[in-house]
């Protein structure tokens, strides 16, 4: 066996009340094995300790973080040796690849620098001998013209490029194990299926385990072989992943499997972990009906020939033109949902931003209620930008540290006059933290207090405090484990039908673009190359580009089923 944790608890020490240490514990007496060659998935929402679990094993936990249990490396006790020895073990024995590339890899120095530091440190490799083997690694991990981009910086390479990197990194000493933490939630499908199918053929070639953290089953079912089911800190089912998908034992592994959205499917709401949970105990929920939508609804924004371009210095003199988006057309209807999928690079967030004036355009007319938004200024532009709102990705970023909630949702309301005092704007803000399935107490916190579900949800009441008749949602539930997205995607759709709100919804997941919109536009380097009906999009796609969109959507395992 290559790792084994036994009856693993963790806390956190959470400071002193009334003279007593208070702690939380995070991790429950989890026990699992990780056998040499294999790839053993640990699965679960946020807040499941999934991890808290993965962090233990090299001790990559805060200061106040404490931990009981063993941790067994090739008989070796993680948890009992020296730091000098578990300094030796991280980066050369076991290995970590994170989520977030860019707050992983140093953005001042080059690519080659940080491959070559583990290769130098671990292995005693001379600079030349580690500047050759980086140069491999590169090429290893599929990276174009691995030479030049040996001198190149993190923030000149895309998000799948900048991940590749990591595993690059992670992979240069050859370890025998690799902690894969979410490594693909942040990338669009086409790249997240690269990435994967690159794990999965590192890990034979060297001859490693990997240990696969997750919250996507569908992702999960490709790449594991043993499954680990967490909530709440416990494990609540480990099996084979053939069992787990096609006899889960635990009601809260058959509801992660159900609450994502299907390509096949088309239900007019997302059932959640709890209601699965509450269905199978007997307790079903009464679930709400979405309204039909009106055919004939009025066209509240109609986009022509919308055109985007970024100029570039190239010498002294010269300018290089990039056309970022080009002759983008579309009507939005009242109450409909515009879907814009396409991967990295395809030009839909610029598009997104440009009908905001977030980017100015380079040419075309963005009509709304038949007024050219692109040619408004002053007070005329001020008045229409609260009817259009934006709902970013990370709402940590877009939520001010410094204000708590409350001033978050008054703020827009005090700058666009809208309620008749304090008060009134108070009784607003309250209204549509209710509204969005939050209660009155979070007014007087701050956004880190709050998990990324609710924080998207605080996002979108501050869009609400202002009236806005259409909302842009860019990859607003792509960083969400698949509950609170089905939760956030159940309010999507339940503000629309109270509100009559129109939205443009921005996405690489074709799956939540099928269960939301309308109508879709597939976009690639910066043109529509194909725009219909969800169904139509999805049943019978007319390009190559959009077929290849779906073929890399996860499908989680299709295996047979375990012989009994």
């Amino acid at each position: 066996m290559l790792l084994s944790i036994q009856d693993l608890k963790v806390g956190f020490r959470m400071g002193k009340v009334g003279g007593q240490m208070q702690r939380q514990l995070a991790v429950k007496g989890v026990s699992f094995d990780i056998p040499e060659n294999s790839t053993v998935a640990l699965v679960g929402e946020s807040g499941s300790g999934k991890s808290v679990t993965a962090m233990s094993i090299l001790n990559l936990l805060p200061d106040n973080a404490e931990r009981e249990g063993r941790i067994l490396f090739q008989g070796r006790d993680l948890l009992r040796t020296s730091q000098r020895e578990l300094q030796s073990i991280r980066g050369r024995e076991i290995a970590c690849v994170f989520q977030d590339p860019m707050s992983s890899l140093n953005p001042v120095f080059t690519v080659a620098t940080q491959i070559m530091e583990p290769l130098i440190k671990h292995l005693g490799l001379s600079k030349k001998q580690a500047l050759v083997r980086a140069e491999e690694l590169l090429n290893e991990v599929g990276i174009p013209d691995p030479k030049r981009r040996l001198h190149t910086y993190p923030h000149e390479m895309s998000g799948g490029q900048q991940q590749r990197v990591m595993i690059a990194v992670a992979l240069a000493c050859k370890p025998k194990l690799l902690i894969a933490d979410e490594p693909t939630t942040a990338l669009d499908v086409t790249i997240q299926r690269q990435v994967m199918e690159l794990l999965a053929k590192l890990k034979d070639s060297h001859k490693m385990s990997l240990l696969f953290i997750s919250h996507d089953l569908g992702v999960v079912g490709e790449v594991s072989d043993q499954v680990v089911v967490m909530r709440h800190g416990e494990i609540r089912e480990k099996a084979p992943v053939a069992e787990i998908f096609h006899s889960p034992q635990d009601p809260y592994t058959r509801a992660l499997l159900a609450c994502r959205p299907s390509l096949t499917e088309n239900p007019g709401r997302l059932m959640v972990i709890d209601d699965h949970i509450a269905a199978e105990a007997g307790q079903a929920r009464q679930a709400r009906e979405h309204s039909v939508k009106d055919p004939n609804a009025p066209v509240v924004l109609e986009v022509r020939n919308l055109n985007k371009s970024f100029f570039f210095k190239t010498g002294l003199f010269g300018t290089k033109e990039f056309k970022a988006v080009k002759n983008v057309n579309f009507k939005l209807r009242k109450g409909y949902t515009l879907g814009v999928v396409g991967e990295s690079g395809s030009g839909k967030t610029t598009m997104g931003l440009t009908l905001l004036r977030l980017h100015e355009p380079t040419s075309g007319e963005v009509l709304f209620e038949g007024k050219d938004l692109l040619k408004m200024s002053g007070n005329d532009w001020q008045k229409m930008r609260r009817r259009i709102q934006v709902v970013f990705q990370n709402p940590y970023a877009s939520l001010n540290p410094r204000f708590t909630i409350a001033q978050a949702l008054l703020e827009p309301m005090e700058i666009h006059g809208i309620g008749a005092n304090h008060a009134d704007r108070l009784a607003r803000a309250t209204a549509l933290l209710h509204k969005v399935g939050l209660t009155e107490a979070a007014l007087s916190k701050y956004p880190h207090e709050f998990s990324g579900g609710q924080r998207q949800r605080i996002a979108i009441a501050r869009c609400l405090t202002l009236n806005p008749e259409v909302l842009v949602l860019d990859e607003s539930v792509s960083a969400l484990d698949v509950s609170v997205q089905a939760q956030v995607l159940n309010l999507l759709k339940d503000l629309q039908d109270e509100f009559g709100l129109s939205y443009i919804f921005i996405s690489h997941d074709l799956a939540v673009v099928k269960f939301i919109s309308d109508e879709v536009l597939v976009m690639q380097h910066g043109d529509v190359v194909e725009q219909a009906s969800s169904e139509e999009i999805l049943a019978a796609p007319k390009q190559e580009y959009t077929r290849r969109l779906l073929g890399a959507v996860p499908k989680g395992y299709t295996g047979a089923a375990p012989a009994h």
